[in-house]
């Protein structure tokens, strides 16, 4: 049986909720019996060998993904109440997501790749975006292309997308698997004054020790489910 997760009582409501989460592909079972509570100002690191399901576990707990058994909410909402719209304006509205690939649009500017989220919010903040640029260390880069930059500089700016709109949850995949010792220690500062500073929930799939270190609670996901590391 995986260990259940227990909630902080100083930390109320849950932003994220998680319920005997079970994903399969075709007969192979990815991992079963995920019970997952993340309150606001939480940050929580998830560890696991390769291959056990993490980033997939991601893309379920952000409604980018169905699951097979379970329920997941975000905010109260739960995703498989929502019509695909209505995912998709929840997500828009209160979720961050730092995906492992980047996903930067190439025809966009770099300014514009970080100010996408605003700008389908209806909300025009330049200021903003240059700001959440300069914290990543990427200020006065706005104007280039994806195709002109590094893939930390790629990684970056997915990380400075996420996190423009202040989101009340951040889900990152690897967010410091592409940065050099020094950049990724600010990234995880950055991401982690969004806990202190926003209130927002952080849950983050990670291999580096350092990364997970500064979690407040590390886990470990296997395929029978989720246990305290």
């Amino acid at each position: 049986m995986p260990a259940a997760i227990a909630p902080n009582p100083a930390l109320s409501p849950a932003c994220l909720e998680a319920s005997g989460l079970g994903k399969r592909y075709q007969q192979a079972s990815v991992f079963a019996g995920v019970d997952l509570t993340v309150r606001p100002g939480e940050f929580v690191a998830i560890v696991g060998e390769s291959g056990v399901g993490k980033s997939t576990l991601l893309n379920c707990l952000a409604g980018l993904d169905s699951v097979d058994a379970g329920r997941v909410s975000l905010l109260g909402k739960d995703w498989a109440s929502l019509s695909e719209s209505q995912a998709a304006a929840w997500r828009r509205a209160h979720l961050g997501f730092v995906f492992q690939a980047f996903h930067v649009l190439p025809h966009l500017s770099v300014a514009q790749n970080v100010g996408l989220p605003l700008l389908l919010l209806g909300r025009n903040e330049p200021e903003r975006v240059e700001a959440m640029l300069a914290a990543v260390g990427l200020g006065g880069m706005g104007d280039r292309l994806p195709q002109t930059l590094s893939g930390g500089q790629l990684q970056r700016v997915a990380i400075a997308r996420a996190l423009v709109h202040r989101p009340s949850l951040i889900l990152a995949d690897e967010p410091t698997g592409n940065l050099d010792p020094r950049t990724a220690a600010l990234v995880m500062e950055l991401l982690r004054a969004q806990t202190r500073e926003q209130g927002a929930a952080l849950v983050l799939v990670t291999h580096s020790q350092a990364a997970a270190g500064q979690a407040d609670r590390l886990l470990r996901l296997t395929p029978d489910g989720i246990a305290r590391d």
